[in-house]
């Protein structure tokens, strides 16, 4: 992963294969698919109501901490990233959503691992958060560092969290 001073300033991070960026509006049509399609939706409530669409196309162009993770080669919008600070009992909480046509190629190990090992350098661990019965998520999770800290039930489902710490070895990339 590669972070210019002038692109991390602008929240751009390039690894071998992406660009990570902020949304821009001309994402709004993908990003929209990724809070409406049900495959993506599955282990995370569901599609999001129409309501609920229209106030987050208003507020994710530009979100801070929001990366709209498209493909270096032609531009294609793949997915999200976003970290929140102090979003889980305080601790930085990373999540990730990826287009269904894009699921196994990598993309979301790579952009989550460029993610982490960025926002490492300012806090001192992060936190990620999927359902138990997403074993996708949680082997991404594992690749990319993360340990499996607690299982509770949460939104009446099982839920894992897991956590990576600023001083825990980085994960080799992706090749």
């Amino acid at each position: 992963m590669h972070a210019s001073p002038s692109a991390a300033s602008r929240g751009d991070l390039t690894t071998e294969r992406l660009l990570l960026r902020p949304v821009r509006t001309a994402d709004v049509p993908a990003v929209t698919r990724l809070w409406t399609d049900p495959e993506v939706r599955h282990h995370l409530g569901g599609p999001v109501s129409e309501q609920v669409v229209r106030i987050r196309q208003r507020r994710v162009v530009g979100a801070p901490g929001v990366h709209a993770v498209v493909r270096a080669a032609d531009g294609v919008l793949l997915g999200l990233v976003t970290v929140e600070p102090g979003a889980r009992d305080g601790e930085t909480e990373v999540s990730y959503q990826f287009l269904p046509e894009h699921w196994g190629h990598g993309y979301a190990r790579e952009a989550v691992a460029a993610v982490l090992d960025v926002t490492l350098r300012d806090t001192p661990s992060v936190v990620a958060l999927t359902q138990e019965a997403n074993h996708r998520s949680r082997r991404l999770l594992e690749a990319v560092g993360m340990t499996h800290v607690s299982s509770f039930v949460e939104h009446d489902a099982h839920q894992v969290l897991y956590r990576r710490g600023g001083g825990d070895p980085p994960v080799p990339p992706v090749r």
